[in-house]
């Protein structure tokens, strides 16, 4: 082996060793909103609620643990459990999946300090985030009207009726339990330590990523997945859904997408389709927790949650001008940020935390 192969190997050793640091650290975040914030989130899941507060109750939850596959498994629980109707579940789902975009968002907030690298993180991450709001702001009146969405999944349910005890491992999870158990136990399991740590950690990595990323030859990289991963949007999809469903969680995929975006090496437009095979992809957690409890309410809850993400890709990507639409809104947040870099701050405070909080105190 020679000198230069032996520098490319140790990189590329490097950039693995980064890229899980950089999952740890997504993963200790969501353990620290989990440790002060699972139980504010089960008891606002409770509220008796109108259905917009219950779309609000799930952004405001799913941003507090970061896991729209948690809120959900909490809220199929619960549904088993007849502490929730299928009607009061359906739009706190349709909210958890706004909510579950924070960690990307989170995440592109790496790239602040570099002008060209955070407008591409950040159109990359929030694409994500305006997609989903367009998806409820269509899907969320039209169930309100006519029940589609419900009454499909009724009847999707019925096909799983008998169905039990069936779970699926996640072997990332297992690799990156340990590492995070070793964070929280080293702050003394204080969340708020917990998450600066998280933090810290994430914002190391990512400089580290894209630093060896840069110093690789991107164009055989860039072409890897031009002509393999990202080559057609149907492929991005794909890709999308199935590491989405191996780690059950579209906020580590979305976020591993975010440094590829910022270092140049995909496009918004590669990259958006591979977001809403993610929103799929994370439906299996749910459906895999409802289909364990035999309980046909959960069984319709989990699949209204996989028929909204799939009703909304069906709805807006064949129609060009919707389906640009949050490509273009996601463009120009961008341009916007760059010239105030509070702005994104703000806009994750308001979007994911303050408005769907005022609204459920004041409407209760």
């Amino acid at each position: 082996m020679s000198r230069d192969q032996l520098k490319v190997l140790l990189k590329l050793v490097g950039l693995l060793a980064f890229l899980y640091l950089f999952i740890v650290g997504i993963g200790a975040m969501g353990h620290s909103f989990k440790l002060f914030g699972r139980e504010f989130s089960e008891r606002i899941l409770n509220t008796t609620a109108s259905p917009l507060v219950g779309l609000f109750i799930g952004i405001l939850a799913t941003s507090l643990v970061q896991s729209s596959s948690t809120t959900t498994s909490i809220v199929v629980g619960m549904v088993a459990g007849g502490a929730i109707s299928i009607q009061g579940a359906i739009p706190i789902v349709m909210g958890a999946n706004i909510g579950t975009t924070v960690t990307n968002t989170i995440v592109s907030i790496g790239h602040i300090t570099r002008k060209t690298e955070f407008r591409r993180a950040f159109a990359a991450a929030i694409v994500h985030d305006f997609f989903n709001i367009v998806a409820v702001a269509v899907l969320f009146p039209l169930e309100l009207a006519t029940g589609f969405l419900s009454r499909s999944a009724a009847r999707l349910a019925i096909l799983f009726e008998g169905i039990g005890g069936m779970t699926l491992g996640s072997p990332l999870k297992a690799a990156t339990v340990p590492a995070i158990a070793f964070l929280a136990d080293l702050v003394g399991q204080r969340p708020v330590l917990l998450l600066i740590l998280a933090v810290l950690l994430i914002f190391a990595m990512l400089a580290g990523i894209v630093k060896v990323l840069r110093s690789l030859v991107l164009k055989r990289i860039s072409a890897f997945f031009d002509e393999h991963l990202f080559k057609t949007a149907a492929r991005a999809f794909l890709f999308g859904v199935l590491l989405t469903g191996l780690v059950q969680s579209s906020s580590i995929t979305t976020s591993l997408a975010v440094p590829l975006v910022g270092a140049g090496l995909l496009s918004l437009l590669q990259i958006f389709p591979y977001t809403l095979g993610a929103n799929v992809g994370t439906t299996v957690t749910a459906i895999l927790a409802a289909l364990s409890t035999a309980n046909m309410a959960a069984i319709t809850v989990s699949f209204a949650h996989l028929l909204f993400n799939i009703s909304g890709i069906v709805l807006i990507w064949p129609i060009k001008k919707v389906r640009r639409l949050p490509i273009l809104m996601a463009e120009f947040a961008a341009a916007t940020a760059i010239k105030n870099r509070f702005l994104p701050l703000l806009f994750i405070l308001f979007v994911f935390f303050i408005i769907p909080l005022i609204f459920i105190v004041t409407t209760r």
